[in-house]
């Protein structure tokens, strides 16, 4: 006979993965609302003047794939400490910034809006790391690699931009 105790146990374990689909799917939406209307990213993105260090466009999809597996993880770390609260506004601000990104270098070709808007992208994802930091290290450390993708395409969208103006 299953006791009450063991059956809530049950319900808030099934509710936590619950949760971390629920991240995936916010981490996906993002992604899939950056890619709206934009089209032929690789072929505008192959056809554009680069630097010589600028990585070939096949390299953007899977990388992009584990950094939005890392951020959904990590946004569901500290939900499962703190529940919703500053530290998840922040997480919500930097992939709203995120999905912003795309439309405005591929879809409009304002590379100089967009170096602007990637850079308050990087802002809203120290925020975040820095209050992930005072919830969680798992999630902080999850945080990272992202950040340092963001600084790498922050500097590579300078460059697109300077080069092509």
């Amino acid at each position: 006979m299953e006791t009450t105790q063991s059956a809530g146990r049950r319900t808030a374990g099934v509710r936590k993965w619950w949760a971390l689909l629920g991240f995936g799917a916010a981490t996906f939406a993002a992604a899939a609302i950056g890619g709206l209307g934009v089209r032929g990213t690789s072929a505008e993105y192959q056809s554009l003047e680069q630097p010589a260090w600028a990585p070939p466009s096949w390299l953007f999809g899977p990388v992009w794939t584990v950094l939005y597996a890392l951020i959904a993880i990590a946004g569901w770390l500290v939900w499962r400490r703190v529940g919703f609260g500053p530290a998840l506004g922040a997480w919500v601000a930097q992939l709203v910034l995120n999905a912003i990104w795309t439309p405005l270098f591929f879809g409009a070709g304002r590379y100089g809006l967009a170096f602007a808007e990637i850079v308050v992208m990087w802002l809203a994802i120290g925020v975040t790391v820095a209050l992930f930091r005072r919830v969680s290290r798992p999630a902080t450390l999850l945080m990272l690699p992202y950040w340092a993708w963001v600084t790498f395409a922050a500097a590579l969208n300078f460059a697109i931009w300077r080069l092509n103006s």
